[in-house]
């Protein structure tokens, strides 16, 4: 059962494997079934992994028995463990949609799908800050190929922007790796914990530089200000179920950032503790803000959802500069959320693009749609989820959020900011919901009807809104493991590294959560 850990992984390169080879990949039909059921056994297994974890607490998975800090570990809690859940989940959605006709419009769509699938959990899994640097260019790899699939100019001139700005990124990453490495000697995060808060201090500066610089990675992933420009372009102008695939993509950064702040350079750390929250929290606002304009301003329904996703971006990196275990609590609970959503808001844009005409998407307008009641029934379970309207799961994540704060100057700010951009939100999308439904010109439409794939695929990541609050205090309690985990510092090493961390710090915020319970 301990191989369950690296299953996430292993089962999406052997499917891209088998995909490529013949007979399978002569025939369309073929690569569909063997993706989409694929898929599903892949989520079924991170359905069993966090059941595990649930039982046994953090699994450690030391591959080729090379133990840490030396060789390659994975770490499976309850935080990993339920982000792997969430893309398998969303990845079965998105192939099933892309399994409707738009995976045959270029070439490799399904072996893409998979090495990218396996990237991102690898990333999640990851218990070594250079295998996530390895799995990062895994990922980005074949996010690059996906964001030109059935070619086009916009989509060329924005995979150009996404790759230059990651391929940037990439070398910051490396610097930053250098560094650390060069002054703890490990890039292993068990490890890391247990050395950063004993730094020498002529290396503090050196080592803070580092921190600093993965900060910056981290940020350019996650797409917050003034790092977000390359998000609205890329997401919109890519093929309709790999954009639903790269909302999962941003939150990388946010676990990146979590992963990091929260552990290596948390409580424990000594003059190293918070060196990211003074940073994190004043550009996760102005992302929010910066994602409400946008969302009142665009142009396409597409670039909408974009800055959708740059709102619950910046809202995940402010809660993440609190560094309690209530915020990661309700970052674990809102990604989830807000990851779905927006990826079947990027789903529903292309089936009311292809029923509108030659206007496609763009808030002007254009041909009735064929299918009114269908796509704005759809469309408006998006909508309310979206803005947090009861009684869907976005008014449980808001909540959480909401309730996260306790310094009274940050409850002001993070308050005024979330809710008067979710009143521009709601405006934004009444304005959208408006334009495309109700302001009909020329003829009816003689667009293509959405096909049952299609249909089932945006059911299935609307169900997850569903579900979340059906199930919201099993999954409420969840999120509380999974902060509680992140923060048990000396449960992680002593199962990594065999041995606890002897700082006593570890053990406040774990004093924190059993308060909230």
């Amino acid at each position: 059962m301990w191989h369950l850990v690296v299953l996430p992984i292993i089962l999406p390169m052997l499917t891209a494997l088998l995909i490529i080879l013949p007979p399978i990949h002569r025939r369309a039909t073929h690569r569909r079934w063997l993706s989409m059921v694929s898929a599903v056994i892949q989520f079924v297994i991170t359905i069993a992994l966090l059941l595990q974890v649930q039982q046994l607490g953090i699994l450690h998975y030391a591959v080729g028995n090379w133990q840490a800090p030396f060789g390659i570990v994975l770490v499976a809690d309850t935080l990993s463990v339920t982000m792997v859940c969430l893309t398998s989940f969303l990845a079965a959605g998105a192939i099933i949609y892309g399994s409707a006709g738009e995976d045959e419009k270029g070439s490799f769509f399904h072996p893409l799908f998979q090495f990218l699938v396996m990237g991102i959990n690898g990333a999640f899994l990851t218990g070594d800050l250079f295998n996530m640097f390895v799995f990062f260019e895994v990922l980005l790899i074949a996010s690059y190929a996906l964001l030109v699939h059935a070619g086009g100019k916009n989509k060329t001139k924005a995979a150009l922007h996404y790759v230059i700005i990651n391929l940037t990124g990439s070398a910051v990453f490396l610097i930053a790796l250098a560094v650390l490495y060069g002054t703890l000697g490990t890039l292993n995060m068990a490890d890391m914990i247990a050395k950063v808060a004993n730094v020498a201090p002529e290396d503090l500066m050196l080592v803070k530089t580092g921190g600093l610089l993965l900060m910056i990675v981290f940020a350019l992933k996650a797409a917050i200000l003034p790092l977000q420009f390359w998000l609205p372009a890329a997401y919109s102008s890519a093929s309709p179920s790999v954009a639903a695939l790269f909302a999962v993509m941003t939150k990388i950064g946010v676990y990146g950032l979590l992963r990091v702040y929260s552990t290596i350079f948390g409580e424990h750390a000594g003059p190293l503790a918070g060196i990211a929250s003074a940073w994190l929290w004043p550009v996760g606002l102005a992302t929010i803000v910066i994602g409400a304009v946008g969302v009142v301003s665009s142009q396409d329904f597409r670039r909408v959802v974009a800055h959708l996703v740059l709102i619950s971006v910046g809202t995940l990196v402010a809660l993440v500069a609190v560094q309690t275990p209530a915020s990661a609590s309700a970052v674990v609970f809102y990604s989830v959320h807000s990851t779905l959503v927006c990826a079947a808001l990027f789903l529903i844009a292309d089936l009311v693009a292809n029923q509108r005409g030659k206007v496609g998407d763009r808030l002007v307008p254009g041909r009735r749609i064929a299918q009114p009641a269908l796509l704005g029934t759809l469309f408006l379970i998006a909508a309310l989820s979206v803005t947090g309207i009861p009684p869907f799961s976005g008014f449980i994540g808001k909540l959480m959020i909401l309730q996260a704060v306790e310094q009274p100057s940050q409850k002001l700010m993070l308050w005024g900011v979330a809710l008067s951009c979710t009143l521009l939100v709601i405006i934004g999308l009444s304005r959208a919901g408006s334009m495309l439904f109700w302001r009909v010109s020329g003829s009816d439409s003689d667009g293509e009807h959405a096909k049952p794939l299609q249909v089932v695929a945006v059911t299935w990541l609307l169900l997850s809104s569903v579900l979340l609050v059906v199930f919201a205090g099993p999954l409420t309690q969840l999120s509380k493991n999974a902060a509680s985990q992140l923060y048990d510092l000396n449960s992680l090493t002593e199962r990594v590294l065999g041995s606890p961390v002897s700082n006593s710090l570890t053990e406040a915020p774990l004093k924190n959560i059993k308060g909230d319970d």
